[in-house]
């Protein structure tokens, strides 16, 4: 390929094969990238966000579990509860996808997305705690779409819930857990009928 043909349609491509990578890591998770991506950037068009940070967002989502493939298949694939070890060195996931994206100039712009979408708006997320406004608003969006499907999707260490339940426990969590204007427009999504994602079996 001519380098001086790279475009940002290329770089999409990069890190959808990137994304898909990850979830093959864990057949469980097989789409949850792609999942996430295409949730959040409908909340982040109904929230009224310009195609810029659209298109930022979109890279962030589909890269936010990169830092997995640092992770022990051992405890990434393990059929139960995780012990606080264990679940320690999943919370890694977040920090080592960050230090991975980082390193390319042109993705410094989603390497915060990576970083945080598991803050809290309450401060009691990881890895840095941070609260409210200090959280990325595309790493807030992440963190909506990235536990919708979590909770809809089949895991070997869980039985997933309805779309309605799911949707339920999301607006459960404005505000302590998720920002109340991402679940907003979340809400908004599904209360029309604009937004069916297909559910992992």
């Amino acid at each position: 390929m001519n380098i001086q043909a790279f475009t940002v349609d290329d770089l999409h491509e990069i890190v959808d094969a990137l994304s898909t990578a990850v979830d093959a890591k864990d057949p469980y998770t097989h789409g949850h990238s792609e999942r996430v991506a295409h949730l959040a950037i409908a909340i982040a068009r109904t929230m009224g966000m310009t195609r810029e940070q659209q298109s930022i967002l979109h890279i962030g989502a589909h890269l936010h579990d990169v830092g997995k493939i640092g992770v022990p298949d051992a405890v990434l694939c393990k059929p139960g509860r995780l012990t606080d070890e264990e679940y320690a060195a999943i919370k890694m996931h977040s920090m080592i996808g960050y230090n991975i994206v980082r390193k390319v100039r042109i993705l410094h712009p989603v390497a915060t997305i990576v970083r945080s979408h598991h803050e809290r708006m309450d401060g009691r997320g990881y890895p840095d705690g941070l609260q409210g406004e200090e959280i990325p608003m595309e790493a807030r969006i992440v963190a909506v779409a990235d536990s919708y499907d979590a909770m809809t999707s089949q895991r070997l260490y869980k039985v997933c819930v309805s779309p309605a339940e799911a949707v339920n426990e999301v607006k459960r969590c404005a505000g302590t857990q998720f920002d109340a204007d991402v679940v907003e427009a979340f809400n908004q999504l599904f209360a029309s009928g604009a937004l069916t994602i297909e559910q992992s079996a």
